[in-house]
């Protein structure tokens, strides 16, 4: 496998050992709701991830596997997102770890985040090849499915929520409020999942700025000043491990432009 590209900001405030994994686990967790793993092979997958090495996070996680795999999903889809240049691996990665996902529901179909990796991973490929393409290709209602699986089978999911609320969004943005409807998306859906998502993780620079994306796309230029609010608090958010800290350089960079 090709070496992936190295996380590019100081991590030694995200480096956990496991006692301090431990003790921060429902603050690093809340958005996922990933219960803590009784394996220390997991564990120690998590500790690479928290720390940004999603690379060796990724081989730990495919190599303790069972709980692992999740591991694996999150370091290669956040990697995915946020680090990779090459649009055709980005696109590439995002294939695989739905299918790895996919294949998780079959053997664990309680698992809520075998569901939300295969919603997540799904729903960048299909910003990546365009989102009236992906929804012509049937992978709206898939994503739809998995999110809501999601959110039924772990109610304090906040980032299932941020992404059900995306997707209400995305694609009233692409093909209208008459067409979205074609696709289960309407705009009241779409603001309460957002503002669900900022109550149950109060702290996720991710779900102020997705909140900020959908609420410019569902209600136009009139919520731009709330829009630009909510970068600036996701902006001053204080990151605890190397995930969030790309979400609040995202915010920061938001507010430049």
């Amino acid at each position: 496998m090709a070496k992936w590209t190295a996380f590019p900001h100081a991590n030694a405030d995200y480096v956990y050992d496991a006692t301090a994994l431990k003790k921060h686990w429902a603050r690093l967790h809340a958005g996922d709701a990933e219960p803590l793993p009784k394996a220390d092979a997991v564990l120690a997958a998590w500790a690479l991830f928290h720390a940004g090495e999603f690379q060796k996070a990724f081989d730990a996680g495919l190599k303790a596997g069972g709980a692992g795999l999740t591991v694996a999903n999150k370091a290669q889809c956040i990697y995915a997102n946020y680090l990779e240049t090459s649009e055709k691996t980005k696109l590439a990665m995002f294939m695989e770890a739905a299918e790895r996902a996919e294949a998780l529901q079959a053997a664990e179909p309680k698992n809520p985040n075998a569901w939300y990796w295969q919603a997540y991973a799904l729903g960048r490929y299909g910003q990546g090849i365009s989102v009236v393409k992906a929804l012509s290709q049937g992978l709206g209602s898939k994503v739809k499915h998995a999110l809501e699986t999601t959110i039924k089978l772990a109610p304090r999911h906040a980032d299932a929520h941020i992404a059900l609320g995306s997707f209400h969004a995305e694609v009233i943005d692409k093909v209208g409020k008459l067409m979205g409807r074609t696709q289960g998306a309407d705009t009241a859906t779409g603001l309460k999942m957002h503002k669900e998502a900022i109550k149950l993780n109060p702290d996720s620079a991710i779900a102020m700025i997705e909140c900020a994306n959908g609420l410019v796309m569902l209600e136009g230029d009139k919520k731009m000043k709330e829009a630009e609010k909510l970068y600036a608090e996701a902006a001053a958010c204080r990151p605890l491990d190397a995930m969030e800290r790309l979400d609040v350089e995202m915010a920061k960079a938001e507010l430049e432009d």
